[in-house]
């Protein structure tokens, strides 16, 4: 039997008002199993509406109660996390047990955080900056935020957005991708049983509901997380009205193995940060850069994992990784393989897996050069490229040397070295001797086409604030 999706508006669930529908893919076998609504401009009308109109009694409650209903919402996560792991599971093809330690997990404990983080905005204190005058920081939400989240975190993503919002004191319509729309609904409605109707709002459809969203005249903020292609669009929409921007885009990181480096340690690491959930990770370290006196010994000991890595349905506790999302997606990744150079080696994968299903083998690319399509954009897939320098100076030109710039990884020794690299990488994350940790404390966010903003941390929740100056006479 079919399942069918619905928009949240105001409390309220509801078909797409024109009762347009959009089919929903299961990836682990290619098979519509659920359909959701393809919202049109009336649908965005009426969730912008009810944002706007629940705003301001949000916005004035206190800290202190936004961080209880954050909590309560983070339990009623946790009391239903079988529920959220399948949903996502299903949308996604990503292995069950994974998804529960590794994204349900994490997304819990973030709007947790950020429910702390709501009692603690901090501002400079008053003072008479001019004789007979005291000047004071107010912190205030910014309003209504229109949030547009992707299709390969949708849940840790919807969190990523409706978190910090919320305990910031803003009202959001959130927009899951149309190809993953079953855990933000469900998320629907377990917020629906906390907060007031319309401080959140769920509207699914495709890339011209987001883009009505987004030029819609009420929201004061918009926030992607997607392709730079998509970016670009947000921020010349968000342009005309000058509404705020936060955009996390794509990203190309670079892991450069000195050779000092232990090995297998890298290895081990880099295999699971490279082909964890298909590569389909902003920060997946999908682009290697060794020294060239272990270059062969590291391709070596890394085509042998790539060849012993799992990938398979999500009921298998034995995989690291499930199928691509979509089939364009699937197009997109065995596009690149065809393309190849032909001074580039496939040393493992760089086929389809099965006919069923859009599965990927994990592969492994050497002999590349820096002007090689596949080093300079993204693949969103679960291969690693591979490529060698002979120094420092020529590792750090080799990693700068792509439009991304969201996250990166060094593997040495040295100390110093470490401390040279983590300032001359330009990237809005370093990593020394590990790959795609995050912490709700620390920021997540990048340079350059990667995009502006940062996620999690305070200054994610800062994001959503907006600074006012008052000054009174005394």
């Amino acid at each position: 039997m079919s399942t069918t999706f619905r928009n949240y508006i105001d409390g309220v669930f509801a078909d797409a008002s024109d009762g347009r529908t959009l089919d929903v893919v299961d990836p682990s076998t290619g098979e519509v199993y659920a359909t959701s609504p393809l919202s049109g401009q009336a649908d965005v009308d009426a969730a912008m509406a009810a944002a706007a109109a629940a705003f301001p009694a949000w916005r004035d409650t206190t800290p202190s109660a936004r961080q209880l209903a954050l909590l309560k919402i983070a339990d009623a996560m946790e009391e239903r996390a079988d529920e959220l792991v399948a949903a996502e599971s299903r949308d996604t093809g990503k292995p069950l047990h994974l998804t529960r330690s590794e994204e349900l997990a994490p997304a819990i404990d973030q709007v947790r955080f950020f429910a702390g983080a709501a009692r603690l905005l901090e501002g400079r204190s008053a003072g008479e900056y001019m004789d007979g005058m005291t000047s004071i920081i107010r912190r205030e939400p910014v309003g209504v935020c229109a949030q547009v989240a992707p299709w390969n975190y949708p849940l840790l993503m919807a969190v990523w957005k409706f978190a910090p919002a919320l305990a910031a004191g803003n009202a959001v319509v959130l927009k899951p991708s149309d190809t993953t729309p079953a855990s933000t609904v469900l998320i629907a409605e377990i917020i629906g049983q906390i907060l007031p109707k319309g401080v959140f709002n769920v509207i699914c459809g495709d890339r011209d509901t987001g883009r009505a969203m987004v030029e819609h005249p009420t929201p004061a903020m918009a926030s992607i997380t997607g392709s730079v292609r998509a970016g670009i669009q947000v921020a010349e929409s968000a342009a005309k009205d000058v509404k705020r921007v936060h955009l996390e885009l794509g990203g190309k990181a670079p892991a450069v193995i000195f050779e000092d480096a232990d090995l297998e340690k890298a290895v081990e690491d880099l295999v699971v940060g490279g082909f964890f959930n298909a590569g389909q990770d902003c920060t997946a370290a999908t682009r290697v850069l060794v020294h060239e006196s272990v270059h062969d010994e590291f391709v070596t000991a890394l085509a042998k994992a790539a060849a012993d890595t799992k990938t398979g349905q999500p009921d298998d506790e034995d995989v690291l990784y499930g199928p691509l999302n979509n089939a364009n997606q699937l197009k997109q990744v065995s596009g690149f393989i065809d393309r190849l150079p032909d001074h580039a080696k496939i040393e493992a994968g760089g086929h389809r897996v099965g006919e069923k299903g859009y599965f990927y083998a994990p592969t492994v690319v050497s002999g590349l050069q820096q002007d090689d399509e596949i080093i300079q954009n993204e693949v969103f897939g679960p291969v690693i490229t591979v490529q060698s320098f002979s120094d420092e100076a020529q590792a750090v030109a080799y990693a700068n040397g792509v439009d991304y710039a969201l996250a990166s990884s060094v593997w040495t020794k040295d100390h110093a070295r470490a401390m040279r690299m983590s300032k001359n990488l330009d990237f809005g994350c370093v990593w020394i001797n590990t790959h795609m940790a995050l912490v709700a404390e620390m920021p997540h966010g990048g340079f350059k086409k990667s995009g502006y903003g940062k996620d999690l941390s305070a200054y994610g929740f800062e994001d959503y604030t907006r600074i006012k100056h008052v000054m009174t006479s005394l």
